[in-house]
């Protein structure tokens, strides 16, 4: 049986610092790839935001990570076995200390794949090859309290076009990371004897990452 899902007791954990640049040397093609970044300090259990270039199939990508030795870590649950050659790249460790408590609903957009055409003159059948995938976004509407840590860390992050980490718990302790673009104006909406609420919308930058504990 599925170990089934609902939107309910769900912890929103928004990044509230990040470290300073570890240096990555280079990242095997193995699953789990391997990272080599000389004394980086980390600990298993950490989420790092990756910078890489070469292997543009994890840049810009939020990873848990499991210490295998002082000068090594493994992206834990990521194959890099097919994915492009590393050149170069950093990896940041990222604190999740700012909690959004004020969410009441939630839709994703966004996410689909396109598809190239290759079809030629010679052909009966049209026929195309995969393309990228079109940036997934979230919209959230949430109540209107602008003490919430949350919502003045996302209003923080809008006004300067900064990119923040965000980590979805579900109840069953499957969890959702990603990191990307936030709008949120704290504008208050709504109708005659509603509670009051507020939108916000997060663009991801890169792809997710999901585990399922």
């Amino acid at each position: 049986m599925a170990n089934a899902t609902k939107w309910s007791n769900i912890a929103i954990a928004i990044q509230s610092a990040i470290a300073a640049a570890k240096t990555i040397t280079g990242i095997t093609k193995a699953s789990p790839g391997v990272c080599t970044s000389t004394t980086h300090g980390y600990t298993t259990g950490d989420y790092v935001l990756l910078t890489i270039l070469g292997m543009s199939q994890i840049d810009s990508m939020v990873a848990r990570i499991i210490v295998l030795t002082v000068d090594t870590f493994s992206l834990e649950g990521i194959d890099t076995t097919l994915f492009d050659t590393f050149t170069s790249g950093t990896a940041k460790k990222l604190t999740f200390g700012t909690t959004l408590t004020t969410a009441v609903s939630i839709s994703a957009s966004g996410g689909d794949f396109s598809f190239i055409d290759t079809t030629t003159i010679h052909d009966n059948v049209k026929k195309q090859i995969p393309g990228i995938a079109n940036p997934a976004t979230f919209s959230f509407e949430n109540i209107w309290d602008v003490s919430d840590a949350g919502l003045i860390a996302m209003k923080a992050a809008s006004d300067t076009q900064a990119q923040l980490a965000v980590r979805f718990t579900f109840a069953n302790s499957q969890k959702l990371v990603f990191s990307g673009y936030i709008g949120a104006s704290l504008l208050p909406t709504g109708g005659a004897q509603d509670i009051v609420k507020t939108a916000a919308v997060i663009t991801m930058f890169g792809k997710p990452n999901v585990y399922s504990t």
